[in-house]
């Protein structure tokens, strides 16, 4: 284990996931027990969710799964398959459940159906089938291409090969969880034992070894069995709910989960939780939770979703784990924005499962919070089976808070906490404020910059980065795309663990990436509060880099039309507009940014499809609307290609108001902007 510093540990977690992967896929040799590697890839959901500016491309949970290994040929999915948000507790449901009938404009008290099943611990395929056979069959991968295991699939034997039944799409994506049963398991490693081979570590890890055998005759010859729960792309609608669609996977040939049920609120999908947990033991199979979806499709359509994962449903996780340790020590870890962040450094403990030896205090203010010391004995949760925290003191040992120093412990620059100017808030995070000359914050930015879902240089992973960094060779962006021209004084492919191959493959890849989206390339600028969200709202704004740069520039002061656009894109809260703003109007961060444009092209946003009557038009709304939420006006709005806008200007096209709508109406009056009512705005994008 290692850094416990948000962005530290983000990019620790992804090194070591990616090793862990290569070791299992591309070896079949899993390094990690099963709880090991739960821990890891989950560590990253909760670290993401209370720092989503420091989500990486490189992240599994963004990535959705491991990038195909290239044993296999790729298959790109037609609908991505996405993952879930994660729910901890019974409050999280409930609150689940009022924020999708929030977004639904739904009273409160009104019931609607959920289902609920078990969240099987297995890997995830998606099967293909046209006029009822199965053609192809997929591994999840990253979310977007999977490795093509079709033969392998076949051989699973309760994987229809034919439909059964009749009424099926002629083209179905049927999507569901690969397992291996603890019977099938514990028969598998007796003759693993008894030929003098290792035994298996744990069935979801043996299960995916197995399902990615180069020869389909070694899968076959595996207990591999599939449950089938959702699907991808189909030629027809085939159902109005989400059991309706399950039932019919039964009478077309698939296994689905008996334990999956049906509910009208929270209270009895809390209550089929903990009957699940109380069942777990016996049940036969692992899982590590239950998954709630809205049961009507018409209404998970109305939802969509947001980010990688759908507003309709959600995973509710089994409950965290505790323990009693020592606190050794306090570290400090400085990340890519500044961020100092405090470490427990604790006598190693196992908890669940996973030997914990470093836990977050995410800050100055919680460590106050706790008083907790070195010396104490605290106890420590890996919350939700996910990250390690220090919850309080057990016994006090002795010792003296301690506060993280006011000076950065890198490059000894001044740390501060900032205050709010129009609310005096003092920011409960202390930060570096050398910037990029921070040789900690230089590190983690071009660690962030190559990140999956930046810049995604194959090749190019932390520790490259930080042996280019050390040696000199890369300190900023521009530098990377110069390695291979200054390759003959650097000669990479004589560096210890480099060759020949690598080298190329190196310098291929770098190349290959000297075109990249709008989006992306702002993205891997890492700005504070920039995240991959607000990136593709300004690229969708802006559209292209160039028309961005000239207002960013005219909005310098944070006053004027060109920052009164920017406040105003839907979404943009004004501590994001004022860190971009204020990011590329810094000296240093320009000469950063034009060294970087003289090596590579960002590709202009698509503009939105002229199919609809709203695509490219600002639109606004204001008032009580009655027949949907504004998250769902919005949503829809958005959905149809325009931009939604939180105040009424000049450029606005449209204003949507509904009953009270007041200075916003009457602005919009005065400058002549077309104003539809609820219904008509309704005709209107039909």
């Amino acid at each position: 284990m290692s850094d416990a510093d948000p962005k530290k540990r983000i990019a620790f977690l992804s090194r070591e996931i990616k090793a862990a992967d290569a070791l299992y896929y591309q070896d079949d040799n899993p390094a990690l027990s099963d709880a090991e590697y739960d821990a890891l890839r989950q560590e990253l959901v909760a670290l993401e969710a209370e720092y989503p500016h420091l989500i990486s491309k490189n992240s599994p949970t963004q990535s959705v799964g491991a990038k195909p290994s290239g044993k296999f040929g790729k298959i790109t999915h037609s609908v991505a398959m996405l993952s879930l948000d994660n729910a901890f507790t019974d409050e999280d449901v409930a609150d689940f459940v009022a924020r999708v009938k929030r977004f639904l404009s739904m009273d409160k008290a009104a019931p609607m159906a959920f289902t609920a099943e078990p969240k099987i611990d297995g890997l995830s395929a998606t099967l293909r089938y046209e006029q009822g056979k199965l053609v192809r069959g997929a591994t999840r991968g990253d979310g977007k291409v999977g490795e093509d295991v079709t033969a392998n699939l076949r051989t699973v034997r309760n994987i229809p090969k034919t439909l059964s039944g009749q009424a099926w799409p002629d083209v179905l994506e049927v999507r569901g969880e690969v397992y291996i049963d603890h019977a099938d398991f514990d028969t598998m490693n007796e003759a693993q034992v008894a030929a003098g081979k290792d035994a298996y570590k744990n069935p979801r890890n043996a299960a995916a070894g197995s399902l990615r055998q180069i020869d389909s005759n070694v899968t076959a010859s595996r207990p591999l069995k599939f449950f089938a729960y959702t699907w991808g792309e189909v030629s027809a609608p085939f159902a109005q709910t989400q059991m309706e669609a399950v039932d019919l996977f039964s009478k077309w040939g698939f296994h689905t989960n008996p334990q999956m049920k049906l509910h009208e609120n929270a209270a009895e999908m809390i209550a089929h939780y903990h009957d699940i947990e109380e069942k777990r033991a016996g049940l036969g199979y692992d899982i590590d939770g239950v998954v709630y979806k809205v049961n009507k499709l018409a209404l998970q359509d109305r939802l969509g979703f947001v980010s990688r994962a759908p507003r309709w449903a959600i995973a509710h996780k089994f409950p965290a784990e505790k323990a009693i340790t020592k606190l050794e020590a306090i570290d400090v870890q400085v990340g890519r924005t500044g961020a100092l962040t405090p470490v427990a450094r604790l006598t190693p403990i196992t908890v669940g499962g996973v030997v914990v030896s470093n836990a977050t205090l995410h800050n100055e203010d919680e460590i106050e919070r706790l008083g907790v010391k070195p010396g104490d004995t605290v106890e420590i949760q890996r919350a939700g089976d996910v990250i390690p925290q220090v919850l309080r003191v057990v016994e006090d040992g002795g010792g003296v808070i301690t506060l993280l120093p006011q000076s950065c412990p890198i490059c000894d620059a001044p740390a501060v906490r900032d205050v709010d100017e129009k609310t005096g808030r003092v920011d409960v995070v202390r930060r570096c404020t050398n910037g990029l000359s921070c040789p900690a914050q230089a590190i983690e930015g071009l660690r962030h910059f190559v990140s999956r879902r930046a810049f995604d240089i194959d090749g190019m992973g932390a520790k490259q980065i930080e042996a280019f960094y050390e040696k000199g060779l890369v300190k900023e962006p521009a530098d990377i795309f110069t390695l291979e021209a200054r390759n003959e004084q650097i000669q990479l492919n004589k560096w210890e663990g480099w060759g020949e191959t690598s080298a190329s493959n190196l310098f291929a890849a770098i190349n290959d990436k000297r075109e990249i989206s709008f989006a992306r390339a702002l993205y891997a600028l890492g700005i504070r509060h920039v995240g991959q969200g607000n990136s593709d709202l300004i690229a969708k704004h802006y559209l292209s880099w160039a028309k961005m740069q000239t207002a960013l520039q005219n909005a310098k002061a944070h006053i004027g039309e060109d920052w009164a656009d920017l406040i105003s894109v839907d979404g943009m809260g004004e501590a994001a507009a004022g860190s971009l703003v204020d990011f590329f109007n810094a000296e240093q961060n320009a000469k950063v940014i034009e060294n970087l444009l003289q090596h590579i092209t960002v590709i202009d946003a698509e503009a939105p499809s002229s199919d609809s009557p709203v695509s490219g038009k600002i639109v606004v709304f204001t008032g009580k609307l009655e027949k949907f939420s504004r998250d769902e006006a919005k949503a829809k709005a958005q959905s149809l290609g325009a931009k939604v806008s939180g105040s009424v200007s000049a450029k606005t096209d449209i204003l949507v108001a509904g009953p009270g709508a007041g200075s916003k109406l009457k602005k919009a009056t005065e400058l002549g902007v077309k104003t539809l009512t609820e219904d008509e705005w309704l005709a209107f994008i039909s």
